[in-house]
């Protein structure tokens, strides 16, 4: 095997592992969406008791204020004190958790 042949196997190597750590470094810096409606369940059962809950598994870009976020998107139900279910729709922060949007939905 000739050096040259060697050191370009080597730097392909060197770019691989470069690209796949830097992949690896932007997915881990997301929440995963079933924490991210852990934290709207534990936060709504406030004011009730959850009945049912979803979350998209991929974030979607929601804008807010002229800011644009990784976002997932989901919804709960609440069954209230008052006796009355509600169905309620979400938009969580991918990286921080923190919830961008509550909203109820009517009807």
């Amino acid at each position: 095997m000739s050096w040259k042949r060697f050191a370009a196997g080597v730097g392909a190597g060197v770019a691989v592992t470069v690209l796949a750590k830097t992949t690896m470094d932007q997915k881990e810096t997301l929440m995963q969406p079933e924490k991210a409606l852990k934290l709207v369940k534990k936060k709504a059962s406030e004011m009730g008791r959850v009945e049912g809950s979803w979350v998209h598994m991929i974030p979607e870009s929601y804008d807010q204020e002229q800011l644009s976020y990784d976002a997932y998107r989901g919804g709960i139900t609440v069954a209230e004190e008052d006796g009355n279910t509600s169905a309620y729709e979400f938009f969580v922060d991918a990286a921080t958790g923190t919830v961008l949007e509550f909203k109820k939905q009517e009807g």
